[in-house]
């Protein structure tokens, strides 16, 4: 059984490394969205549902039903398919299902990168300097250092253009209108990551709500943040397989 793991924002697939090493299979996918980590090719809007049928387009591409672990902005994507074809999963995993809640309100940063002209000035800042001074904005919200420094190596003008793009597309009511939908993920079985520490995606409210819906299994991973696959790659390593276990 094929495993695929989707990042989200502002990422690459190194965040997983850790967390493959800890798994040790030799059958993950890691699967890069367009500008994180991967070009922003022409003619991609990369708002929310482009990013739902590229993924797509790349499970049907793997031809069997998969294992798929989303993470961040990649935990939405993984929703999104799983609400859409769920044919192509064996399995969903997502650690931000809260943000498809209706009650969801984004957090501050996205709220700043919704809004035209402070957006883009947001991102100017964020993305400016050297690869050294945008590493150590992301090791000052939890990133690990040698993780940062690959991230911030590839921040960049189809990153920023990617950021702008997507979460304008998902202001609100649009995640709300997303979540209508929710109940048709259970159609596959589906575990929710509850990191406790993790401020971006919604109350614990939400995430419950979202999980209930969705008919997934949550598992809290109490006292870990936003990147726990950085944190305790063990931990998460273990959840995954007894998970995966359990599906025979």
């Amino acid at each position: 059984m094929t495993i695929v793991l989707v990042h989200g924002v502002p990422e690459t697939d190194a965040i997983w490394d850790a967390l493959v090493d800890a798994l040790g299979r030799d059958d993950v996918v890691r699967l890069s969205p367009p500008g994180f980590g991967a070009p922003l090719v022409g003619g991609f809007g990369a708002t929310f549902c482009d990013y739902r049928d590229w993924l797509e387009a790349e499970l049907e591409r793997i031809g069997a039903p998969v294992d798929l672990v989303g993470h961040d902005w990649g935990g939405l994507h993984t929703v999104n398919v799983a609400m859409h074809r769920p044919e192509l999963l064996r399995s969903w995993v997502s650690d931000d299902i809260g943000i498809l809640d209706a009650d969801y309100v984004w957090h501050d940063a996205a709220q700043v990168w919704q809004t035209p002209g402070a957006g883009e000035e947001f991102l100017d800042t964020m993305m400016g300097g050297s690869v050294e001074e945008r590493a150590a904005q992301l090791s000052a919200i939890g990133i690990p250092d040698a993780t940062a420094s690959s991230l911030a190596a590839a921040q960049g003008p189809d990153m920023r253009q990617a950021i702008l793009a997507l979460y304008r597309s998902a202001a609100q009511p649009a995640m709300a209108e997303a979540g209508r939908d929710l109940e048709k993920a259970a159609d596959t079985p589906g575990l929710a990551l509850d990191a406790t520490e993790d401020p971006f995606v919604g109350t614990g409210e939400n995430r419950r709500r979202a999980a209930q819906r969705a008919g997934a299994h949550t598992v809290t991973l109490d006292g870990l943040g936003h990147w726990w696959m950085l944190q305790d790659p063990a931990r998460g390593a273990d959840v995954l397989t007894r998970f995966w276990a359990d599906l025979g």
